[in-house]
Order: C-alpha cells, then sequence, then structure tokens
C-alpha cells in the first residue's frame, strides 16, 4: 500500500519540466543538475548559438516566465448557497485571480479543454490590468480585489503615463498564456480578442508560447461601434480574434451552420430535402483537359449517349471530380441531368446536387456581416431588466460561431477572462441549437464595480455577481423559449472561489509552543469547512471538479465519496477499524477502478487503530492511504 501525506501546494511545474527532460536525455544530467554544454551537443543544429537572434524581450520577462512555473499555495473553496443545481450541474464558475487558479487547474483538467476563448484586457488605459507580485500571488489577489495596493493607491487601470504601459500588460499575459497551453487538448484551440492597440505583441507572445507553425488565423471583426476620430483622423471599425492551435496538424476546424440568408438559394426540392445544383464541369476558362486528365472522361446521360466535358467553343475542359468520385455522387442520388436547347440543338447537361440538410459554410476571416457590440449591450440590457450592468460585453453570436467551428459534443470550454460570462450564455445556445452537451469553465477577478454605476446601483458590487446573475437568467430565458430543445440543457454551475490552502501552516510561538501545538492539532485553517477540504484534495489530486461529491455516515462519522468511490475521504476524529470496514463495503458497491482514502493524520482513535485501518484497506485491495 501507498501511503502519501497531502500538502498545501499544487505541482512544481518547473520540476516536473526537468523530470521529463530527463526521461528525454538523461545523458545531460550531472549529479541531478543539467550540463548545457551537453544539452548543446545533443541537440545540435537545433541550437542557436549566435548573440544576434531573433527574439522578443521585455523587463520582466523571466521573472514572468518563473511566476508561471512556480507552485500555488492556494485552493478554490466551494460556495454552494451561490451555485444553481449544485449536485448535478457540471459547470464552473470560478472567483479569482485568474493566473493562480489556472495553477491549480493544472492537474485536474492537463490537455483536457477543448476550446479556449478570451477577451483579455485590451490595454486602452481604462482597463483592469494589474502588475503581479512576484514574491506572493495570493496576498497581491487580497490587495487587488480591494482596487488599492499597501499604500491605498489605486491601482485598477494602467495609463500610457505609467512608464511600464506596455510592459505590465505583458507581463500579465505571458504567464497566464504559458498555463492555458497546457490545458488544452492536443486538437485543441484558443481564440483570443484584441485590439491594434496590443495586437503586435499578443501574436508575438502566441508565438512564443504555441508556436509560430501553429497560427491558424487571424480573424478580422466589424464590431459595429465606431470609435476614434479626432487627432488621428481614423474612425476604428474592426478588432482582432487571433487563432491559435495546440498542434496545427490534430486541429479539425468545422463549417458554420447557414443563416435564413444562406439558405434562400436552395430553391430546389426532391424527396431528399431542399437542394441547389453547380455544373460538374469546371467552368473556369484555363480549367483544360491536360490539367486534371484523370478529370475528363466520359459519362453517360439518361438517353445513353456519352457526354464529355466541353468548353463553350468545343475545348476540352475536365470534370470536377474523377470516374470513382463521380460513380459514388450517382449511387448517392447527388446528380443531376438538364436538357437544354443549344443552337438549336438539345445536348445534355450533368450537374452536382448539394442538399441544405447539413450543410456548413467554410468560414473566412473576414466577419463583416456578423452581430455587433450595440447587440450585445442590448443583450445585456434585456437580461437585466434594461439596466446596462456591464461595459463592451462580446456579442453572444460571435462566440457561438467560434464554438460551432472549434467544438462539439462533449468538450470542455474555458474563459479566463469571463467578464459578463458571455461565454457560458453562448455555450448553452449552442448546446440547445446542435444538442451538445459542452461544459464550461469561467473564471473571473472579482473586480469591484464603480459606486457610480449602473451595476453598482443595481446590486451588483463586483463583476462576478454580474457573470453569476447573467448565466442564471440567460439559462432559465433559453428554456423557456426552447422548451424541448432546452429539456435536458445543463444551465447550472458550481461556484467556486480561490483562497489561501485549508491546511494550516506550521507557524510556532516559541515563546508559548504549548499552546502552538494545541492550536496546530486541528489542522486545518480556522472557518474553513470539511467540504472546503474535500475540494482541496480533488485539486492537489487532480479530480475534474464537477464530479459529484456524495456524503454518508458510517459508523457515526461522515464519509464522502468523489466521482462515485475514486476518492474516498473521512475527516472527523476519533476513527476506529469499524469506518474502515463501512468504507470498503461502499467501495464495494461503487465499484470503482481504483480507489484512495484520505484521513486526518490525528483523526485516528489510538496509533493502534491507524496501523490496523490501514491493514484493513489493504487487504480489501485500497492501494493508496493519504493522511493531511
Amino acid at each position: 500500500m501507498i501511503e502519501t501525506t497531502l500538502k498545501g501546494n499544487t505541482p512544481d511545474i518547473a520540476e516536473e519540466n526537468i523530470q521529463k527532460l530527463k526521461q528525454i536525455f538523461p545523458e545531460v544530467f550531472t549529479e541531478d543538475k543539467v550540463d548545457f554544454e551537453k544539452l548543446q551537443q545533443v541537440l545540435g543544429d537545433y541550437v542557436e548559438d549566435s548573440n544576434e537572434r531573433y527574439n522578443f524581450t521585455w523587463n520582466g520577462k523571466g521573472r514572468a516566465l518563473r511566476l508561471s512555473q512556480t507552485p500555488s499555495l492556494g485552493t478554490l473553496r466551494p460556495s454552494k448557497e451561490e451555485s444553481k443545481d449544485w449536485d448535478n450541474t457540471q459547470n464552473l464558475y470560478i472567483e479569482g485571480d485568474n493566473l493562480e487558479v489556472l495553477k491549480l487547474l493544472q492537474k485536474s483538467y492537463h490537455s483536457k479543454v477543448k476550446m479556449i476563448y478570451i477577451d483579455p484586457p485590451y490595454n486602452t488605459g481604462n482597463d483592469f490590468v494589474y502588475p503581479d507580485d512576484f514574491r506572493d500571488s495570493l496576498e497581491n489577489y487580497k490587495k487587488v480585489t480591494g482596487q488599492v495596493d499597501s499604500e491605498g493607491n489605486r491601482i485598477s487601470t494602467n495609463t500610457e503615463a505609467s512608464g511600464r504601459y506596455h510592459t505590465d500588460w505583458l507581463n500579465m499575459m505571458y504567464p497566464r498564456l504559458r498555463l492555458a497551453r497546457n490545458l488544452l487538448t492536443d486538437d485543441g484551440v484558443i481564440f483570443i480578442s484584441i485590439d491594434d492597440n496590443e495586437i503586435d505583441n499578443l501574436k508575438k507572445i502566441c508565438g512564443e508560447v504555441f508556436g509560430v507553425d501553429n497560427f491558424l488565423t487571424c480573424i478580422t471583426r466589424a464590431t459595429g461601434t465606431p470609435t476614434g476620430g479626432g487627432f488621428d483622423g481614423f474612425v476604428n471599425e474592426i478588432d482582432y480574434i487571433l487563432v491559435y492551435a495546440k498542434l496545427r496538424e490534430s486541429v479539425t476546424i468545422r463549417g458554420l451552420s447557414f443563416t435564413e440568408d444562406d439558405a434562400k438559394i436552395y430553391n430546389l426540392e426532391d424527396k431528399d430535402g431542399k437542394y441547389l445544383t453547380r455544373p460538374l464541369r469546371r467552368t473556369g476558362g484555363e480549367d483544360r483537359r491536360e490539367d486534371r486528365p484523370t478529370m475528363y472522361f466520359p459519362i453517360i446521360a439518361p438517353d445513353g449517349t456519352e457526354v464529355f466535358p466541353l468548353g463553350p467553343t468545343g475545348y476540352e475542359s475536365r470534370w470536377i471530380c474523377g470516374k470513382s468520385k463521380y460513380d459514388e455522387l450517382v449511387e448517392n442520388n447527388l446528380i443531376e441531368w438538364k436538357q437544354i436547347e443549344k443552337d438549336g440543338v438539345k445536348v445534355w447537361q450533368v450537374y452536382q446536387k448539394f442538399y441544405l440538410e447539413n450543410r456548413t459554410k467554410q468560414p473566412g476571416n473576414l466577419w463583416i456581416n456578423v452581430e455587433g457590440n450595440k447587440k450585445a449591450t442590448r443583450a445585456i440590457r434585456d437580461i437585466f431588466d434594461s439596466n446596462k450592468v456591464f461595459d463592451f460585453p462580446k456579442p453572444v453570436g460571435i462566440i457561438e460561431n467560434l464554438l460551432e467551428l472549434a467544438s462539439f459534443g462533449n468538450d470542455l470550454i474555458l474563459d479566463f477572462f469571463s467578464g459578463s460570462a458571455t461565454t457560458a450564455h453562448a455555450v448553452m445556445k449552442l448546446n440547445v441549437k446542435d444538442g451538445g452537451n459542452r461544459k464550461f469553465i469561467m473564471v473571473q477577478l472579482p473586480e469591484s464595480t464603480d459606486e457610480k454605476s449602473e451595476a453598482y446601483k443595481a446590486g451588483y458590487m463586483n463583476i462576478c455577481e454580474i457573470g453569476k446573475e447573467r448565466i442564471r437568467r440567460a439559462g432559465e430565458k433559453i428554456k423557456e423559449e426552447k422548451v424541448l430543445e432546452a429539456q435536458n440543457l445543463d444551465i447550472g454551475f458550481k461556484v467556486l472561489k480561490l483562497d489561501t490552502s485549508n491546511i494550516r501552516k506550521w507557524q510556532p510561538d516559541y515563546d508559548n509552543l504549548e499552546q502552538s501545538i494545541l492550536d496546530y492539532v486541528d489542522n486545518y485553517v480556522d472557518g474553513r469547512t470539511a467540504l472546503d477540504v474535500v475540494y482541496e484534495i480533488m485539486i492537489k489530486y487532480g479530480l475534474d471538479l464537477d464530479y459529484p461529491v456524495d456524503e454518508f455516515t458510517i459508523a457515526q462519522k461522515k464519509v464522502y465519496s468523489i466521482g462515485f468511490g475514486m476518492l474516498m475521504i473521512c475527516l472527523d476524529n476519533e476513527i476506529t477499524t469499524e469506518v474502515a470496514k463501512g468504507i470498503l463495503e461502499k467501495v464495494k458497491e461503487l465499484a470503482p477502478e481504483s480507489t484512495r482514502v484520505v484521513f486526518k493524520d490525528n483523526g485516528f482513535k489510538t496509533d493502534s487503530n491507524k496501523t490496523n485501518i490501514k491493514e484493513i484497506l489493504k487487504s480489501g485491495g485500497i492501494e493508496e492511504f493519504i493522511t493531511l
């Protein structure tokens, strides 16, 4: 049996990367240190040893990189009372600094997120950009949520007068993107909204983090809300969405659904539905037989005559496909013949049929006739009873389109700058539209609303309150409007909040050591619940945070079962062998593939009880025994 003790920090990413390097290149390690000269020799031609080389750097980049690899000492505390449909939902809403949250998600969601969409601060001087504290991110988070620094100065904006205008923004984005990449599946995609203020810098750091070869496109989107003019003389009518893959060769970008206007051109109909036709012969003047000789062959018309792909003046052209593909089209009723009169002679023309059902259109990267920002603002007002509680929301339709391109089925969607939770709204809408069961994780800093704003006056003290309420209202509205289609729609979400670890640190008072020992005996921080500790254990052991958490009473002690017996936790005191026997019975009933069992280290009635419990669990097939 494996016996371990739970620690209060997340995995050390730097240490994990070193271990991976050791597996690939064991010969470059000397006394457990990397010999960079040997590593250069192993890598050969792939090493750039010139001082003059292409790179992108700024003040603080090294510290920002190290910050992304520093383990988090925080945790996520559940908030049932602010959640919706806690027991059944698979969606998460997380309040906290997204840097710390991304660290906490590394183990549970590594390579599990199919699509990320973020709308980060554009760094216009008015949005929320704050410098990370490289020494203590959790303390920094507490200061930031109070909107003032240690000296009482507001730190919610980053103006050009700061002297570190672009640097602060880059130091904020770089570690977050590095952590986000780890969460993407190999066929995952990230979409990042930005305007022309930081697009050059964003593309450079994305090229470094995701690899320049994994750049897919830059979507240019008409905002519908022209801004600017004045001294610059130009009106800004667009913003951008950068698109990067985790691994380009693994990605599939799907088509977009047709709109009503798209469908109007399908003006023919037969027993199989509405369709349109296009000529089977290539119609370009340069598409001659010699271009693709395998696509020049006779096909048999309805009257038995042979038809060749001939151009208007009789030149030899070609078909749009080869013979085997043509036979497949015939077999699937996708060929239509028409007889037309030409120079007094009836001739046969052959066409391919395209049915409307299940048809999609290939997306371009210029999005002009799309839902604009004004409609997004109206949508917020509609949801919140005519109150404009959030400035500059993204249009739901835009994010729906992105979701349709890069996700389907049960895919997991992440937005770690979630704002008013437009992405969650779009996920629910698209799930109804295409029958999917996408799940979302929204992450948002609880940034305070301005006391003069409509949001504050309407009772929303921070942005998270707006986001959670939007999901509640939007979900109910979708259910009301799409009764049958939405009957199985998940419109709930579990709320989790960033905080310091529940596990108490040993901080002895040497002037009163006896009392310090007594205080430490309780194991975890005052004011924390057993459920708080359960979720911290789930995070540290990499379990999905949407797993069901069930409570049982065994031998008068409370036992938690996570993921139908994958993890069994008892945090009570005076634990006896009867508890261990009851846990084994429950595990046998639930029948998980494997089970871990967790107790408090000082929760056993006696030391002999602890020894006997370990033996009982081992004899029952439990291979991992954990104490905290």
